[in-house]
C-alpha cells in the first residue's frame, strides 16, 4: 500500500473518506453541494459517528459519481493517537476491496497537526496488510484492489513525519506478521534466521547466529533440550544496533520463538494444535522491532536475542522428570515438556547478560495459557523486578496500542518451582501458573539488571479484526518496543 500526503485533492478517479466527530456534520461542508443530500442520508441512516463506524454513499461530483466514505471519530477533540489510526485503518478495511484504486482521505479543517495525520497513514498500512501467498483460487470479490491513499490537510511535515517515524514501523510489523502467518512446515529455526537476513539486509544491523555446536559448546543445555526431539535444529540469532553511539550499557530484547511446538512428550491436545505456529511470536516481535529501530535510525544501543527451537516428540526427545544445566549453571527438573519457552529464555537471557551487559532486559513470549485466563485477548501481561521500567513499558503500551497490565512477583510464588533433586523444576501448580513462570525466568537475571517479562500469548494472533490489523497475526510488541525506545532511550 503506498501511502501519500497533499495539499489539496487530486484530480480523477477515487474514493472520497471524509471524518465525522460523532454527530457534528459540519466536516461534511468539502462536499460543497452535496453536503446537504449527504447529511440527510446519514440521518435517515442513524449515523452517530462512533469511533470506526462508516457510512458508504456515492455521490455527483464534477459531472461523475464519485463513492464516498464517511467515517465516524467519536464525539469530543479525537485528533490524534488511536483516533487517527482508527480513521486510516477503517478507510483501509471498507475500501481494500471495493474495486477502488485509490483512496483520498480529506482531513481539511479538523486540526490534524503533521504526527496526527501521519498516524492516519500508518492505521491505513497496518489494516492493509495481507498474506496471500498460498491463497491460489481467490473470487475476484476478494481480491485487494487499493493501491494508494492520499491524505489530505495534515499540514506541512507530515510526509516527512509519516516516512521517517512511521513507515520504519509498518515494515518492522509487517516482517512480524509474516513470520508468525508463515506455516511450520516453512519457518523452523534456520529459515527463520534466513528470512530476517534476508528483510534486514542494508538496514545497518549487525546479524551473528549461533548453532547447536556453539550452544553446545556455552552450555545451554536448556535450550538445546527443548530442541532435541526435533529434527530442525535450534539457533540462536543475534542482532545488534548501535545508533546510541560508543560506550554505555545496551538494552536487550529477548525474544521467545517455539516455531512450531506441539508441547513435546507432554503433548497438547489435537484441537487446536495448528495455532503453535505462532508460538514463536516473541522473536518475531523482537526482529520486527529490530528493523524498525534500524530503519528509522534510533539512537539507541539495543541487542536482540532469540532463542529458536521447535518443540517435538520424538525417540531423541526431552521427558519429564529429565534434569538440564543450563547455560548460567543452574539446573532444572523437567517436570512438563510443555512448559518450554520458559527454558529458551533462560539460556537466551544469560547469554545476553554474559555478553552484552545489558542494564535492562525485556523478554517476550507467548508463554502461558494462565494469562489468557487472567486477561483474555485484551492485555498482555507484565512482569518486572523494577517499578520505573514497568511503569515506562506500560505508558509506551498505552501510546502504541500494545496494551500491558501488570501483574505480581513475590517470594511466595517463588517457592512454589523449588525441586527436590535440582535447583528449580520447570512449572508449579496450575494456580498462578502465569506467575510461577516469571518467577523462573527471574532466577536467570542476575543482581542490577532491571527486567521486565512480557507473556503476550493472547494478543500474538487474532481470530477477530480490529482498527490495525485483520484476522491472524497482529504483529504484537514491535510497536511497544519502538514506543518505549523513543520514549525512554532516545530522550
Amino acid at each position: 500500500m503506498q501511502i501519500r500526503f497533499a495539499d489539496t485533492r487530486p484530480q480523477g478517479d477515487y474514493a472520497l473518506v471524509v471524518p465525522v466527530a460523532g454527530k457534528d456534520r459540519s466536516s461534511l461542508a468539502v462536499l460543497g453541494k452535496a453536503q446537504q443530500g449527504v447529511v440527510a442520508a446519514l440521518d435517515r441512516q442513524r449515523f452517530e459517528g462512533e469511533p470506526s463506524s462508516a457510512s458508504e454513499q456515492f455521490i455527483a461530483d464534477n459531472g461523475s459519481v464519485r463513492r464516498l466514505l464517511v467515517v465516524g471519530m467519536g464525539s469530543g477533540e479525537a485528533r490524534g493517537g488511536e483516533a487517527a489510526e482508527k480513521l486510516g485503518g477503517t478507510a483501509a478495511a471498507r475500501l481494500q476491496t471495493s474495486g477502488e484504486k485509490t483512496a483520498v482521505i480529506d482531513l481539511t479543517g479538523l486540526g490534524y497537526d503533521a504526527d496526527a495525520a501521519a498516524r492516519v497513514g500508518l492505521g491505513a498500512a497496518l489494516r492493509s496488510w495481507r498474506y496471500d501467498r498460498y491463497r491460489t483460487k481467490l473470487k475476484d470479490s476478494q481480491k485487494p484492489t487499493l493501491e494508494e491513499i492520499v491524505i489530505v490537510g495534515g499540514g506541512a511535515g507530515a510526509a516527512e513525519r509519516y516516512g521517517q517515524r512511521w513507515a520504519p514501523v509498518v515494515e518492522g510489523v509487517s516482517l512480524t506478521r509474516e513470520l508468525v502467518t508463515e506455516p511450520a512446515n516453512i519457518i523452523y529455526p534456520e529459515t527463520f534466521v534466513e528470512r530476517v537476513r534476508a528483510s534486514v539486509e542494508g538496514s545497518g544491523l549487525e546479524l551473528e547466529v549461533l548453532d547447536r555446536a556453539a550452544m553446545e559448546k556455552l552450555g545451554m543445555g536448556a535450550l538445546l533440550g527443548v530442541a532435541q526431539g526435533s529434527v530442525r535444529e535450534a539457533r540462536l540469532l543475534i542482532l545488534k544496533w548501535n545508533g546510541g553511539g560508543q560506550g554505555g550499557q545496551p538494552t536487550a530484547f529477548v525474544g521467545k520463538g517455539v516455531t512450531f511446538d506441539t508441547g513435546g512428550i507432554s503433548i497438547k491436545p489435537a484441537a487446536g494444535m495448528e495455532a503453535m505456529k505462532w508460538d514463536m511470536g516473541g522473536a518475531g516481535a523482537v526482529v520486527g522491532a529490530m528493523k524498525a529501530l534500524a530503519l528509522r535510525k534510533a539512537k539507541a544501543n539495543i541487542v536482540g536475542i532469540c532463542g529458536l527451537v521447535e518443540n517435538m516428540p520424538g525417540g531423541n526427545a526431552q521427558r519429564p522428570g529429565d534434569v538440564v544445566t543450563t547455560m548460567s549453571g543452574q539446573t532444572v527438573e523437567v517436570i512438563n515438556t510443555d512448559a518450554e519457552g520458559r527454558l529458551v529464555l533462560g539460556d537466551a537471557i544469560t547469554y545476553a547478560q554474559r555478553n552484552f551487559k545489558p542494564g535492562t532486559i525485556i523478554d517476550l513470549a507467548t508463554l502461558t495459557g494462565a494469562i489468557l485466563i487472567s486477561l483474555g485477548h485484551e492485555w498482555a501481561g507484565l512482569f518486572s523486578n523494577d517499578d520505573g521500567l514497568a511503569d515506562k513499558l506500560q505508558q509506551a503500551g498505552a501510546e502504541s496500542g500494545d496494551k500491558l497490565w501488570r501483574m505480581p512477583l513475590a517470594e511466595s510464588f517463588d517457592r512454589l518451582i523449588d525441586s527436590p533433586i535440582a535447583d528449580m523444576k520447570n512449572v508449579g501448580p496450575r494456580e498462578g501458573g502465569s506467575i510461577t513462570a516469571a518467577q523462573f525466568i527471574q532466577r536467570f537475571v542476575e543482581n542490577g539488571v532491571k527486567w521486565a517479562h512480557i507473556d503476550m500469548a493472547g494478543k500474538a494472533w487474532s481470530d477477530k479484526a480490529a482498527a490495525t490489523y485483520d484476522k491472524g497475526a497482529t504483529g504484537f510488541g514491535v510497536r511497544l518496543l519502538d514506543q518505549y525506545v523513543a520514549d525512554v532511550l532516545e530522550r
